[in-house]
């Protein structure tokens, strides 16, 4: 790698470091750069996991504000996340990526439909609740679990958007707040990355270089991140969410 290239990477990292604490997507980011470098698409895939993972701790660190009072919570959604990256992470090795390619978008694009609507449905389903003296289930009941446990998998798989899946899952099925769903979305980003990394580590091959520069830069985009994320009101937020999902959608559905 040149010197050129390793800024460009390193960039990278900083880029994708802050994109992923505010929304997520930063995969989106990363994933190009590596391949435009030489690096091959699995390599790139395996080195990008691990390598946006210090990003995703620094993330859920500049939000633990957000985060205080979700301890049960965070252990809850982050076995079944622990799963469902695990799970995804066997499928990248065993599973052509065209098996993933045809869904993905509309995924992405069903995700932005539901964070676009959310303040509505949130209003309609506690109006149901109210009306059966029922209440919201603190932890989402088995729909947000299995819902966390298909984008946990995806995002063992690859992970561009899955940001995008956690906040309009939890942002509908938990009676909180955008921001705290966002700190909480970071805990569990780091989960799922944190144990597809370990996975490929033992079985496939990884670009070091890469992964350090990756590393650092997104150590610092996940401290910046933090910053500019928890100063967004949730319209701000909820439309940043929606652009970067945009974006996503395009960018897959080319490649």
């Amino acid at each position: 790698m040149s010197p050129a290239e390793a800024v460009a990477v390193l960039a990278a990292g900083v880029g994708a470091g802050t994109i992923n604490t505010i929304v997520g997507s930063g995969t989106l980011i990363t994933f190009p750069v590596l391949l435009a470098v030489g690096l091959p698409p699995v390599t790139a895939n395996v080195s990008n996991a691990l390598g946006l993972v210090p990003g995703s701790v620094a993330g859920a660190i500049g939000y633990r504000s957000e985060l205080a009072g979700q301890r049960e919570r965070v252990l809850r959604l982050g076995t079944v996340c622990l799963i469902g990256g695990a799970a995804g992470a066997m499928l990248l090795v065993t599973l052509p990526s065209k098996a993933f390619d045809a869904i993905v978008p509309v995924l992405i694009g069903l995700a932005l439909v539901l964070v676009v609507l959310q303040p509505r449905l949130a209003r309609v389903v506690q109006a149901r609740r109210d009306a059966h003296g029922g209440s919201a289930p603190a932890h989402g009941g088995p729909v947000l679990l299995l819902g966390m446990l298909l984008a946990s998998m995806y995002g063992g798989y690859f992970g561009a958007a899955q940001g995008v899946l956690y906040l309009s899952l939890m942002g509908l099925l938990l009676d909180e707040s955008l921001q705290r769903v966002n700190g909480l979305k970071n805990v569990l980003a780091a989960i799922v990355n944190g144990i597809a990394a370990l996975f490929f580590i033992v079985v496939a091959h990884m670009d070091w270089a890469a992964v350090g520069l990756i590393a650092a830069g997104a150590t610092v985009g996940g401290m910046v991140g933090a910053r500019v994320g928890r100063r967004l009101p949730p319209a701000a937020l909820r439309g940043l969410i929606v652009v970067v999902g945009v974006v996503a959608i395009v960018q897959l559905a080319l490649k």
